[in-house]
Order: structure tokens, then sequence, then C-alpha cells
């Protein structure tokens, strides 16, 4: 142990006799551990906003859609999700709870007092709140009634009230869509901005309505959530749905479907891996430069090697060991490595909070601990690797030929 300690000292002492070269042999290693930290934390901030999103609907709703492939979008012939569909949801499958069909209606624009602005027009129904957690912040939610009555009433997004220059609360107030007008009864919380889109650019119409405004067309833009009030029958609900959809279409057997339903938590894993595919990747690939840095810290290496010449034959001739001049100058190479690691670190987390400061609307960096003592620990790692043929040089010299060295 007191052996290790003093080839530390040695080591410390000899990067800090050489400061300037030792800073620019870490160049590499900081850039290279840099990089990786400010991409993985951009990608890990984005990662964790889309699946705090995806988790609010919860394990016990389900999701009927539409599945498109690309042949699909090159021969233009789509799958949709009915209106008979939905009825079977409701009236034909055991176990399910409530459900919320979400309608997009064409709409050219939506105007308020000669100003027209665009927005996402969908209509649903009053259990939309509850499926999909999201709740008025002022005024209130469509009700049954609305539907039954198809009543002329919306309740809109923040980014949409301030677009038309609505009121703070623009409860009452009177928007016309196309050439119909909707009375505004609620204002819905702001969810903010993904990718610098906003989430609040919508309204929302009662569900028959919308589906009128549509012509009540058999191919509509249309995806339904719908909850299963016992969390331990998901996956039989779910088989059920699946079974009912598929002989309401008189789908032969044996034959793919056309649309699927999936859970909450399903979509959440499954961007689970995405993101963490994307991570490794993309990591892996600006790594790369730490590679460099090793390349970087091995050459200056060898040159210290040569300078250090007589130094190592003195070393010898005083009782040093092969084991004592190997280990002194790996911890060197380990040293220029941790120290660039440890400055890119924070040069790179620092880069992804900028970064993801300037982009608008995109989700805070998000930098995991684990990130942290790998982009460490492979600094290391690279400085002992590349340190390697350096210190076995340096070991492997003859003391009587290096005495002589000038």
């Amino acid at each position: 142990m007191q052996a290790l300690l003093e080839a530390f000292r040695a080591a410390l002492a000899s990067l800090l006799a050489n400061r300037l070269r030792s800073v620019l042999t870490t160049l590499g290693i900081v850039i290279g551990t840099g990089s990786v930290i400010a991409v993985v934390s951009l990608v890990q901030g984005f990662s964790a906003s889309i699946k705090g999103q995806l988790a609010e609907l919860g394990g016990s709703t389900l999701t009927l859609q539409a599945v498109n492939t690309n042949e699909n979008f090159q021969s233009g012939r789509f799958n949709y999700i009915t209106f008979d569909d939905l009825d079977v949801l409701r009236y034909r499958v055991p176990g399910v709870g409530q459900v919320s069909p979400v309608l997009v209606v064409p709409v050219p624009g939506v105007s308020y007092r000669g100003r027209t602005v665009t927005a996402q027009v969908q209509a649903s129904n009053a259990d939309y709140a509850a499926v999909y957690g999201r709740w008025p912040a002022k005024g209130r939610f469509l009700a049954p009634a609305d539907d039954l009555g198809r009543r002329r009433v919306a309740v809109i997004g923040e980014k949409l009230r301030a677009d038309l220059r609505l009121p703070e609360d623009p409860t009452g107030e009177f928007i016309r869509l196309g050439n119909e007008w909707f009375k505004v009864v609620g204002l819905m919380e702001k969810q903010g901005e993904l990718l610098g889109f906003s989430l609040d650019n919508y309204l929302i119409i009662p569900f028959d309505v919308g589906r009128a405004m549509s012509g009540n067309s058999t191919r509509p833009m249309m995806q339904v959530s719908f909850t299963v009030p016992d969390l331990e029958q998901v996956n039989t609900v779910r088989e059920r749905a699946k079974r009912a959809i598929r002989l309401a279409r008189r789908t032969p057997p044996g034959e793919d479907d056309t649309f699927k339903i999936d859970a909450a938590d399903a979509f959440v894993k499954q961007f689970d891996q995405v993101a963490a595919t994307a991570t490794f990747v993309v990591g892996g690939v600006v790594g790369i430069s730490l590679l460099v840095g090793g390349i970087g810290i091995m050459n200056i290496m060898l040159v210290s090697v040569t300078e250090r010449t007589r130094e190592i034959g003195i070393l010898k001739a005083l009782g040093a060991t092969r084991r004592d001049i190997l280990v002194q100058f790996l911890l060197e190479a380990a040293l220029l490595a941790l120290l660039g690691g440890v400055i890119g670190i924070i040069l790179g987390i620092a880069a992804g909070i900028g970064v993801a400061s300037l982009i608008p609307g995109f989700p805070p960096a998000s930098v995991p601990v684990w990130v942290v003592l790998a982009a460490a620990g492979f600094s290391a790692l690279v400085g002992v690797a590349f340190g390697i043929m350096p210190a076995s040089k340096a070991a492997g010299l003859d003391p009587i030929e290096a005495l002589r060295y000038e």
C-alpha cells in the first residue's frame, strides 16, 4: 500500500511539473466526455418528459388505434377506427369502464372578434377529462347533457385563448368554428410545449357535434381510449375487445389486425426501450472521441518516457522494480484521463442545460448519476488502456542503457 501511495505521489508530482502539457493532453478526454454527457443529458431529459406525459394516463387505460404500415402510406389505403368500433367497445365488451373517443374535426379556423387562428379541433365526451387526466383550470369541462343536446359549447387550451386574445377567464365568450358559433365553457390546464410545439393550441367540442360537423364520415381521424376499473383484468379486457372488434369487422381467422389496443404503461415501456437504445447509440458514437483522446494520452506518455529515460535508469539503479515503474506510468495516464473526465463532466452538464434552455419548449436536461459514474470510470479506463504501452516501454528499459541516455 505504501508503494502504491508513493507511486501516486510521484505520478501527481510529474503531472504538476508539466502543467501545460498535462492540460493539453487531457483536451481530447475533456471534449469526448463533455460531448457524451451533454448528448445523454438531452436524450434523458426528453425521454423523462415523454414518459411523464404517457404515464399520466395510468396503467388501467387502454387505447384503440388504427395500424398503418409503410405499404398503407405508399398505396394511400389507410386503416381507420370507425364509429362501429366505438359502439362495440361501449356496449359489447364486458369490463370496460369509461370510454373517451377523440375525433379530429376538419375546421379551417377558429375566430373571435375578427381574429382568426388555426388550432386542432377535437371532439370528445365528458369522460375525456378522467380518462386522459386533464382538467379545466377555469369554468367546467363538457357534460353528458352537452352531447345529448348537441350543444355548441367548447373548452379551449391556453395558447388558443392567448392567440385569440380572449379574456383571462374566457368562459361565456363566443367563438366561431367555420360557420358555427360555440360558447366557451372552460379553459384547460396549461401543458406547455414539446420540441417547440405548443400542447395548448386546441379546443374540444361535444363528440356528437363534431361527428355531425365531420359529415358522419365512415373514415374519421379517431382514436378511442377507455379505462378498465379492475387493474387485474386489463389483459383480459384487451383480449375481449380485440375479439369483439375482429368479429364486428368480420376479419377472417389468421388475418392480421388493422388496429391495435395498447395500455398506457406499454407506451411507457416501449418508449423507455427506444430511449435506452438511442442513448446507447448516440453515446457510443460521441464516445469515439474518447478513444481519440486516449490516443493523445498514449502519444504524450511515449514522449514522456523518452524524455525521462535517464530518470528511469536512476530509479532502477536505486532499486525500483519493473512493477514500480509500470505502476507509476499507468497512474500518470489514469490521472490524466480522470482529470479530463471530471472537467468534461462539468462542462457537459453545463452544455446540456444550456442547449436545453436555448431550444423553445425543450424539456430540461437530466443527468442520471449512472452516466456521471460511467463517464468518469470509462475515462480512467481509457487512460489505463492507452497507458499500458508507454508504461511497458518504461518498465522494460535496461538500467545501464537508460543511465547512458543523453
